[in-house]
Order: structure tokens, then C-alpha cells, then sequence
């Protein structure tokens, strides 16, 4: 049996938890604040600061995890390195998890060392060079922190009225120490996918079917799998995932976004880890999903192949308003009344306005109109209300 800590316990974790422990693993849930989702599930858990090192060396002498699986961005990821070196198994890699921090990092590996193409882009660390990163880039732009997650501070800009304002919440919105942001061309795509690649210890990367996905303030709504993608297109991005798979390193799944549009495909950003977008495999789409795809590859476990099984849909449920402790939920019994329906309820212990709270799943064939199953999950997870407690 391995020891196996998770830094971020949120939903995804949770399911990478329940997906260790099918295998036998002791697992350690760590996060800023008590009773997080995976922690809910986990053998034994921790609550600090993850951006504090001497708080996650603490945690690290007390457990002596055989594995370490970053889940969040909000880490002390300078001491993945470290702890890489004294003999510890960092998921997929210290370096990946450093790199996908910082938007900087991995935005320059991929457009100047692996020559992919992504949005033009320019860096800002004061107003001043704010205003000038968009005045070279234009409008409309985007606007992101360094280092963020589910879009916090992330702006769309398309005057010069709303460049104060996006400044302001791109600081605000900030994880870390550092206070820079990423300024971005605008890019005019057709469809927005995520590509799940899978690097093993053993064996060939493997690719799962495309995923399509709709996103509202910088952060994932709905997605759905198959996404449309033409042989050509599909290719390119498979090519692009092994580059940048292969340029970090190490073993386990990859959420890689991409841009589809009249002029080619368009890398966007990458998670070494299970992928929001993902949580679609849930619904039975593929013979493994994302999270038993995770812990197989850097388990070391092998992995014969990955296929496609049926038609699926994935819809947040969100909180409308903020409470301080665990909420009610209404409509579930009619919910689930639809056939081929599934609902996974996060287990967080707070609400606040448009947090993710669950998730509804629904499927159908292979042959099955996939606008009509976005159609059915949206109206399902739209019925369903969450009703906050003790609020502030």
C-alpha cells in the first residue's frame, strides 16, 4: 500500500481519491479549509496553507507520502522540486507542476521553445505596462493573472473604458506572490475543445475522444463528448498535446485546451491534472475516465486503450448566492426522474455566488444529437436549486 497525498481537495480530487482507493491506497487529503470534498473520502487529512512552504514541508515529514498529486494551482511549487530530489514521486512532475503555475512559463515553452502556435500575447506588471501590452495586442484582448484557476481576474476587454476595471480584478484575483498578468489577442474560434492525454510510465501517450465545452467568466459551464473536429485538426492538436507533454515529463493526464478556428488549431493552456472540462467521462462516454485514467498512469498501472462508449453531456450546478455552512439542495428527486441521468453533488461546505456544487451527467448512443443532450443537462441542472444556509 502507498501513501499518497493530494494538495487541493476539491471535487476533481475527490474522484482521484475514490479512484486510489479502489486500488488500496492510503490517502492524505490536504487544503485551506476543513471538510474540502476529497477529504470527505480520504484516510487521514490536513488543513494549511498551501502557499505557505514551511506549512507543506510540515505536512510532508509528518505523512512521508510515497506519491505527491498537485490538484490546485495554489501551491508552493518551488518545493516540488525539492521534494523531487529527496526521492519523493511528484504527479506527472515537478517541473509540470511549476511550469502550469505560471501562465508565463508555460506560455513561453510553448510558443518560443516548442514553437506552437498560440494567441499573441504580451506581460504587464504595473498599470503603465498594462496600457502598453494592450495598446500593442489591441481589442478586444484578455486579460489573465500569472497565476490563477476557474477564471479568477480573468477580463475580456473591448474598450478603453473597461481597462481600469480589468486591471483591478486581474490584481485581485491573483494566487500567489506574483502580481503579473498575461494580456492576450483576442482569437475568433469556431469551437473551444479540452484533449485529455495520457502520458505512462510504460507505455504509448494515449488520447481521448475531444471535448467540447462552454465557458461564462473564464470559468467551464458545460461540456460534451464527442466534440465536432475534423481527421486534420484532430491530428495537429494530438501533435501539439505529445510536444508539450513530452517537453514537462512524467506519467499521468493532462487537460490541454486548445482553440479551433478558419485558420488552424491554436494551443490555449494546459492542467497536469484532471481537467474541470472532464468531469464529462462521468458519464460513462469512455471505458476509463479521466480520474481512473490518472491514478493508472502514474501508479504505473497499465493501460491497454482508451474507447469511446456513448455520447455524453456534463452541466454545473452553481450556487446563486453565499452561505457559511452546507447547503440544501431542491429538485434532485425530479432530476433524476430523466433517463440516463446521473448527479454528482460536490460535498462543499460553503456557497458563494456562482461556485460549482455539483455537476449533472447525462448520455445516450454513439449515434445520439448531441445538442439535444446539452439541451437536456442544461435544463436539468438549471431545476435544481441550492438553497444556502446561514448566510452572509
Amino acid at each position: 500500500m502507498k501513501r499518497i497525498m493530494l494538495l487541493g481537495s476539491g471535487e476533481l480530487g475527490k474522484e482521484v481519491i475514490i479512484s486510489l482507493q479502489r486500488y488500496g491506497m492510503f490517502t492524505i487529503a490536504c487544503d485551506n479549509y476543513l471538510n474540502a470534498p476529497a477529504m470527505q473520502v480520504s484516510d487521514a487529512f490536513e488543513v494549511f496553507d498551501m502557499l505557505d512552504g514551511k506549512a507543506l514541508d510540515a505536512a510532508i515529514v509528518k505523512h512521508k507520502p510515497d506519491i505527491i498529486v498537485p490538484e490546485v494551482e495554489s501551491i508552493r511549487t518551488d518545493r516540488l522540486y525539492d521534494y523531487e530530489a529527496e526521492g519523493f514521486h511528484v504527479v506527472p512532475s515537478a517541473k509540470a507542476a511549476n511550469y502550469t503555475m505560471n501562465r508565463k512559463l508555460i506560455r513561453d515553452l510553448a510558443a518560443k521553445d516548442l514553437n506552437l502556435k498560440t494567441a499573441p500575447y504580451e506581460y504587464a506588471s504595473s498599470r503603465i505596462t498594462f496600457e502598453e501590452a494592450i495598446k500593442k495586442i489591441g481589442l478586444p484582448c484578455i486579460v489573465k493573472p500569472l497565476m490563477s484557476s476557474s477564471g479568477k481576474g480573468q477580463t475580456l476587454i473591448k474598450s478603453e473604458d473597461e481597462i481600469a476595471d480589468a486591471w483591478e480584478y486581474a490584481m485581485n484575483g491573483s494566487r500567489g506572490d506574483l502580481k503579473e498578468v498575461i494580456v492576450e489577442g483576442f482569437i475568433d474560434f469556431h469551437t473551444e475543445i479540452t484533449l485529455l492525454t495520457v502520458t505512462q510510465k510504460n507505455g504509448n501517450t494515449l488520447f481521448c475522444p475531444a471535448i467540447g465545452h462552454r465557458q461564462e467568466r473564464g470559468d467551464y459551464q458545460e461540456s460534451w463528448q464527442p466534440s465536432v473536429i475534423s481527421e486534420n485538426d484532430l491530428l495537429t492538436a494530438q501533435a501539439m498535446a505529445k510536444k508539450i507533454t513530452d517537453a514537462l515529463g512524467g506519467a499521468g493526464i493532462w487537460g490541454i485546451e486548445f482553440f479551433l478556428t478558419s485558420q488552424g488549431v491554436i494551443f490555449s493552456e494546459l492542467s497536469p491534472r484532471p481537467h474541470d472540462t472532464g468531469m464529462v467521462t462521468l458519464a460513462g462516454t469512455q471505458n476509463l475516465n479521466q480520474f481512473e485514467l490518472h491514478t493508472r498512469a502514474f501508479l504505473g498501472y497499465p493501460i491497454p486503450n482508451i474507447t469511446r462508449n456513448k455520447s455524453g453531456v456534463s452541466s454545473v450546478i452553481l450556487a446563486s448566492d453565499s452561505g457559511n455552512s452546507i447547503p440544501k439542495y431542491v429538485g434532485l428527486d425530479t432530476a433524476l426522474k430523466e433517463e440516463n441521468t446521473e448527479l454528482r453533488i460536490f460535498g462543499k461546505p460553503s456557497t458563494r455566488e456562482y461556485r460549482r456544487m455539483g455537476v449533472v451527467l447525462v448520455n445516450d448512443t454513439l449515434e445520439s444529437d448531441i445538442e439535444l443532450l446539452r439541451k437536456k443537462a442544461n435544463d436539468i441542472s438549471k431545476s435544481i436549486n441550492i438553497i444556502s444556509q446561514n448566510k452572509v
